[in-house]
């Protein structure tokens, strides 16, 4: 199995999955705190520290980013993963919070997607990926819903199979939510996409 990278980023604490043998933890500024608090061992701290501000532990690698600068700590987080190899990523507290922040970390998951990587962004109440070209099949889970937007001007060659309301063939834009609160009709929904980007959201239901 491909080591997986977590980036544990500063937005509203959220669960996170069990580190593994073999997976690199990256600790986004406040997101160091957060490490302690879901019990994972960071690997490697990024941040300019303008939200945490206390001791990095011996043994934890620390690059110190500048507060003036042209992306966010978790941005700088994804692209030292990639530029690492890793191609499975994980992100967990990326969301809530700043409004910009949130966007941020949306718009930098779904260009590392883009660039070949398997992007899943999690909290406590929903379960994010992203599709740039194939299919994903996802199992359905009782009491979540499934919604599918487009991040692209247009994404063509959409199909929503095993949902209560299906797509074939159909063209999703950024300008008109048509893949809003969807439901599965299925044991697996089936998301395909052949041109464009699609950020696919996991849901539970209030």
């Amino acid at each position: 199995m491909e080591n997986r990278c977590i980036i544990v980023s500063g937005g509203v604490f959220s669960p996170a999955p069990e580190q593994q043998p073999g997976d690199f933890v990256i600790a986004c500024d406040r997101g160091y705190a957060y490490c302690e608090r879901l019990g994972l061992t960071p690997d490697l701290f990024i941040g300019d520290f303008d939200s945490y501000s206390g001791a990095v532990a011996p043994g934890v690698a620390v690059e110190r980013l500048i507060p003036e600068k042209d992306d966010t700590d978790t941005g700088h987080a994804i692209t030292y993963a990639l530029a690492h190899g890793f191609r499975t990523l994980v992100l967990t507290c990326a969301l809530g919070g700043r409004l910009d922040h949130t966007l941020a970390n949306l718009q930098n998951a779904a260009n590392a997607a883009v660039q070949g990587a398997s992007v899943t962004i999690l909290d406590e109440g929903s379960e994010i990926s992203f599709l740039t070209h194939g299919t994903l099949r996802l199992k359905k889970r009782p009491g979540w819903g499934l919604s599918v937007f487009s991040l692209s001007d247009a994404s063509t060659g959409v199909c929503l199979r095993g949902v209560k309301y299906e797509l074939e063939n159909a063209a999703l834009d950024n300008r008109f939510p048509l893949g809003v609160s969807n439901e599965f009709d299925a044991p697996e929904a089936e998301i395909t996409v052949e041109q464009g980007v699609l950020i696919v959201m996991q849901t539970k239901k209030q």
